[in-house]
């Protein structure tokens, strides 16, 4: 199942390159009802509950370190609107998706986080805060949810080559970037989402709670 809110060409691409996979449904995961309609298409679609969930909702954000309210301006409305994707978001499909969890025995959650934590480098405040709030919510469901079989992870990269996020950013600081990193690149989409493969498979079963940071070495968890 593909959620998505903006991205309904990007969302229809993807499902029709795997008809027998995926549906692309629209759901902002703000709110819990269109979560719930979200969750009950896909379960009828599928015949089965959902077993893993993957929380990468992002509100509308600008990628330009240059255009972000620096710390003696920013207000706390960007901040709202940070949390209200990244955890609210969060919150409303790992509560959606517990049933299923519980009637498989198992279930698998993997929170999109930053490597921001550790280096931030651009004033992305509200963006980072709100990763930051994520992260901290993966460790303690991971903690409340164990019991019952489910794994909560985080996966956090940086600047990814290419994304719609970072396809305005300049080849020099690409190239910056690789220059900084052991393996000399920078990170893709598809390394990225093998690492996401990764803790939705059974190899991840015996870990929860951590947070993974993909980004060829740039920084260190």
């Amino acid at each position: 199942m593909i959620d998505y809110l903006t991205s309904a060409e990007t969302a229809a691409e993807i499902a029709g390159t795997y008809p027998a996979q995926a549906i692309a449904v629209r759901a902002d995961v703000r709110d819990r009802a269109q979560v719930d309609a979200l969750f009950t298409t896909a379960t009828e679609a599928f015949g089965a509950p959902i077993s893993t969930v993957v929380n990468n909702a992002l509100a509308s954000f600008s990628f330009n370190g240059d255009a972000r309210a620096k710390a003696d301006v920013i207000g706390y409305t960007t901040f709202h609107e940070q949390f209200s994707s990244a955890v609210q978001g969060s919150l409303h499909t790992i509560q959606r998706a517990l049933p299923g969890f519980n009637q498989a025995g198992s279930g698998r959650v993997i929170n999109i986080g930053t490597n921001l934590f550790q280096n931030p480098v651009v004033p992305y405040h509200d963006y980072t805060a709100a990763k930051a709030a994520l992260l901290s919510l993966t460790r303690t469901f991971a903690a409340d949810l164990g019991p019952h079989g489910v794994t909560v992870n985080m996966v956090s990269g940086g600047l990814l080559r290419t994304t719609d996020a970072s396809a305005a950013t300049p080849k020099e600081v690409f190239d910056a970037i690789a220059a900084s990193t052991p393996l000399q690149t920078v990170t893709t989409p598809a390394e990225f989402a093998d690492a996401v493969l990764f803790f939705a498979s059974p190899w991840s079963r015996a870990i929860t709670g951590q947070n993974l940071v993909v980004d060829g070495g740039l920084v260190k968890d």
